[in-house]
């Protein structure tokens, strides 16, 4: 912890407001971190960090630390100005007592400490404590060095002075309930790292550093980012062919203040993500819609005034000039108001003024300053324009009159008999041999058979009218009946369960990552409803006498083989392929809803979920060997 002397603004316990007690927390953890499963657990390192990034936003501190201990406790260290420690007004009691013991008590409540604070549900470092076995605060503060103590949640050391110090700051260390925690304890290092990185480059300057001591060889990062946004931009498009330097913007109005960082590359998404107060706005908000409205109104207008259209030559849409961009914006709002499913849906009707405002204002001087970029985006803009004509064309040859007429669909898909979508199943299968074995095999009322053959389009590579003209893209697209893109209907998804079913080899996992690939790009949504799923079909048969065991994994085969008898001697099949198995084994292992195993697919994070498909699918080559070689180490299976 370093020394710090930004203490202009006044920070003691006179400013802590309490709202309410803390005895239902840990009765019903749910409603307080959203769950007590992994994303849980990591959510208490967050409420704790998100205290030391409002000390940042503060201006008072530059430097957090999270420790991953031995014991899988945590450690967060920042060199802010410390919590206070008089005695509370109200309560009687110290002020970082109160903090640590009452829900929805700190400075970010009215108090006045804090102009802009982080924190999705500002619950704070109460709840962290009730869900823990045990919590300590160290906090440097007044040259002193002051020490208290929890045991789940309750009061076990009085604050006390331990020792002297020069410098400010605190440190809280606790340890994960396993009462609460069920399910698991054990921190993973990439989503703390990557969840630390994110804020380091949306707080230009803050350092955040990451040390993991669970094992010998420890792991330590350190993110440091002067450009900030700038610098997440270039991050984000450091695996494709950038079309130009990136720009960033930044400006404060009615106390509202507004980060915009853009740059285009040669590819065909459009990669957009927005913030407020650190926290990703996942549904967007009034902020991202006033940037949309203000990069495309800005676009058009300059290459109108620099004869950039032909005659008649009509505006470009936000689709057009959206495509290829790589976009961060980030606001910091006093009073931000979230709505939404899921509450990262930034509501405040002022933020969309501002974002268009401040962004065009400043975007439009630096089109005319630069006039060959401009000129790049426009023409980037005007291609876009062209193969969205085209692909309107194609799309007419997908789309369907109703989601349940079965005149339109593709002759090779076996539809199954029901027409409730909630209980239908469509299994996307690799190679004519096993989805002929998977028509024989499945129960038809519930379960649709699509076979394909060989591997599809690799849509990273491609424009949306190229993609509509693949015959086992535009299969897929008429069997489940959404439409595609613009026209995407999750409404008319004719079944509710989309299971990717291919071979246990590379042939296979590369199958299944370029249909996941075309469903994270072009259907998103059946990923966010969690309508995609991965069979598994077994890798191992074992066989003795008449008696089969199926195993999914190698574990699973050496426990089978271990508890039969060693006469007659088992025999072993290694399935390398799902037509290796008949239509009964097929749906004993994998299609049965009683035995199978299905992998649900899920979106936690749709900025790295983008990053890896990229690197996976795009055209560069350097990132995708960089993983292999980082990664090659797990691999144990490879079949070549």
């Amino acid at each position: 912890m370093e020394e710090n002397n930004l203490n202009e603004q006044q920070y003691d316990e006179s400013q802590i407001q309490v709202l309410e007690g803390l005895e239902a927390v840990r009765k019903r953890p749910g409603m307080y971190i959203g769950s007590t499963s992994e994303r849980g657990l990591h959510h208490l390192v967050w409420e704790i960090v998100d205290n030391s990034i409002d000390e940042a936003l503060g201006g008072y501190c530059d430097h957090i630390q999270v420790i991953i201990e031995k014991d899988n406790s945590i450690t967060v260290i920042d060199n802010g100005r410390g919590i206070p420690v008089g005695i509370h007004e109200k309560t009687g009691r110290p002020a970082v007592e109160v903090i640590m013991t009452v829900l929805h008590a700190g400075g970010k409540f009215g108090g006045g400490s804090y102009k802009v604070s982080g924190g999705l549900h500002g619950v704070g470092a109460s709840v962290v404590n009730a869900l823990s076995t045990s919590l300590e605060v160290y906090v440097h503060r007044d040259q002193k060095i002051y020490y208290l103590d929890f045991k789940r949640g309750k009061l076990n050391t009085e604050l006390k002075v331990i020792g002297d110090t020069d410098i400010t700051g605190t440190r809280t260390h606790f340890s994960p309930d396993e009462e609460i925690f069920d399910e698991t304890t054990v921190y993973n290092y990439d989503t703390l790292s990557y969840r630390l990185r994110e804020l380091a480059f949306l707080n230009k300057g803050l350092r955040v550093s990451i040390e993991d001591k669970r094992s010998d060889e420890v792991k330590k990062e350190e993110f440091h980012y002067q450009g900030g946004i700038k610098s997440y931009v270039e991050f984000l498009n450091q695996s494709k062919e950038v079309l130009h330097a990136p720009f960033y913007a930044e400006k404060e109005e009615q106390g509202i203040n507004v980060e915009v960082a853009i740059q285009y590359n040669d590819g065909f998404a459009s990669n957009i993500y927005s913030f407020a107060n650190n926290i990703h706005t996942y549904e967007g908000g009034m902020h991202e819609s006033g940037f949309k409205t203000g990069l495309t109104r800005v676009i058009n207008d300059y290459a109108r005034k620099n004869n950039l259209f032909k005659e008649n030559d009509p505006n470009l849409t936000g689709d057009d000039v959206r495509e290829g961009l790589t976009a961060i914006i980030s606001i910091k709002h006093p009073d931000p108001q979230f709505e939404g499913q899921t509450k990262t849906k930034l509501g405040n009707s002022e933020a969309r003024t501002i974002t268009d405002s401040s962004f065009s204002e400043l975007f439009s001087t630096f089109l005319f300053e630069n006039p060959d970029t401009a000129k790049i985006i426009v023409e980037k803009g005007l291609m876009a324009s062209r193969a969205r004509l085209a692909a309107k064309k194609a799309r007419e040859l997908t789309r369907r009159k109703g989601a349940l007429e079965i005149s339109n669909l593709p002759g090779k898909l076996a539809d199954c008999s029901s027409r409730d979508a909630s209980i239908s199943e469509l299994y996307i299968v690799e190679g004519d041999s096993a989805g002929g074995s998977a028509k024989q095999g499945r129960d038809r009322h519930f379960q649709a058979i699509l076979p394909l053959r060989g591997k599809i389009l690799n849509v990273e590579k491609a424009r949306l009218d190229k993609i509509l003209s693949n015959n086992e893209i535009r299969s897929m697209i008429t069997a489940m009946g959404t439409g595609i893109g613009e026209d995407f209907n999750i409404e008319k998804a004719r079944y509710h369960k989309i299971v990717i079913m291919t071979d246990a080899d590379v042939d296979g996992a590369h199958i299944r990552t370029l249909l996941l690939t075309f469903f994270y790009r072009y259907m998103r949504p059946l990923i966010d409803y969690g309508y995609i799923y991965i069979a598994q079909p077994p890798l191992y048969k074992v066989q003795q006498g008449k008696a089969a065991y199926y195993a999914y994994n190698e574990k699973e085969m050496e426990r089978i083989l271990s508890e039969l008898p060693k006469q007659p001697k088992p025999g072993l099949q290694r399935y390398k392929g799902l037509g290796e198995m008949n239509a009964t084994q097929l749906w004993e292992t994998t299609m049965d809803p009683e035995n199978r195993t299905l992998l649900q697919v899920n979106l936690d994070d749709a900025i790295e979920a983008d990053q890896i498909f990229d690197m996976l699918m795009g055209d560069k080559v350097e990132p995708r060997r960089n993983f292999i070689q980082d990664n090659a180490v797990y691999v144990k299976n490879l079949d070549i």
